[in-house]
């Protein structure tokens, strides 16, 4: 269970292979998907001054942007 008393999460982003435009569940997730941009993956770890709940919210919220762009983003 994450010690959520004390901020201490970190949310990143990750530019992934191209290969993940051949999974089903990834191109369903990515309808907007511009073809030629990149795919990342945008996640968190529990290594940052970050409460997990801001956590969960900033992940979300750092995936919108890239997806609006027409990037494919991948998020747990």
């Amino acid at each position: 269970m994450p010690n959520m008393s004390r901020p201490h999460h970190h949310v990143y982003v990750v530019e992934l292979s191209k290969d993940v435009l051949r999974v089903a569940k990834f191109r369903k997730c990515n309808p907007g998907y511009v073809n030629g941009k990149p795919c990342v993956y945008v996640g968190m770890t529990g290594f940052n001054p970050m409460a997990y709940k801001d956590a969960v919210e900033r992940e979300i919220e750092i995936g919108i942007d890239p997806r609006s762009a027409g990037f494919g983003v991948w998020q747990a």
